[in-house]
């Protein structure tokens, strides 16, 4: 079987770890060239690294995702880089303390919707402008569980993921009649390093949220996100627009 991805340019956010991690390292396996944005410029020089000295293509992306300026100059990385642009996943984003609303402040609230939701209609906003012209791209966003549920983090988060399954579900209508498809993968416990955005945890809430904790499976991997995320990024997934795939080992069937 051939690479799936061949002669595709990918900007994967979050990619210094984690799922954005996983996705990057896939897709250039795959053939893709890969625009790596992340904000933490250490661990996704790593990656870029770990990707180049496979053989494979990438570009290092140094990139705060609520910074519009920042934004514009990942998209027009990957079009000086390699010329064209034909996938985006806006993966990058944070837990919240697991606050309910009686206990949110304005200030995580605030932080926890610009990270998770406002920079998702960012990037997508400015590759459309690509993907619009030249009739066809693929946009896929990392939702959550928390964006299908009511009770597993706290009222921002889960606010924000709600919002994001949204902003999927009508920039797929919107867009379907210029060749372009959006979908979002929901994960559930998945091992990566977001833990390290949780803190001062709000202990009401996270007595409530553990509530359903032991109904959820063992953690997956960034790896078997990432597989989903090839599919719905190449064009087996060609009649796949305005989804969003649960991949969470069974947590939500209950």
């Amino acid at each position: 079987m051939g690479q799936q991805l061949a002669g595709k340019v990918a900007i994967i956010t979050g990619a210094g770890s984690g799922m954005g991690k996983s996705m990057a390292e896939l897709f250039a396996k795959e053939g893709a060239k890969i625009v790596a944005a992340d904000i933490n410029e250490d661990r996704l020089n790593e990656v870029v690294k770990a990707i180049t000295d496979a053989g494979n293509d990438a570009v290092a992306a140094v990139t705060n995702v609520t910074k519009e300026a920042d934004v514009v100059a990942m998209v027009q990385k990957a079009v000086d880089s390699f010329g064209h642009l034909d996938i985006l996943v806006n993966n990058a984003g944070i837990m919240d303390n697991m606050a309910p609303v009686g206990t949110l402040t304005n200030e995580l609230w605030d932080r926890v919707m610009t990270v998770n939701t406002t920079s998702v209609m960012l990037a997508t906003r400015e590759a459309l402008k690509l993907f619009t012209k030249q009739k066809s791209g693929v946009i896929l966003n990392i939702a959550s569980v928390g964006g299908i549920g009511g009770g597993r983090a706290g009222a921002a988060y889960t606010a924000s993921k709600h919002a994001v399954v949204g902003l999927t579900k009508n920039t797929a209508y919107m867009y379907e009649n210029m060749g372009i498809r959006t979908n979002a993968i929901a994960p559930g416990g998945i091992k990566t390093n977001i833990a390290e955005s949780m803190k001062g945890i709000d202990k009401e809430g996270m007595e409530r949220q553990s509530v359903g904790m032991p109904l959820s499976p063992e953690p997956g991997t960034g790896d078997e996100i990432a597989q989903t995320a090839l599919f719905l990024c190449s064009d087996a997934a060609s009649y796949v627009n305005g989804t969003v795939v649960p991949v969470d080992g069974g947590w939500t069937s209950y």
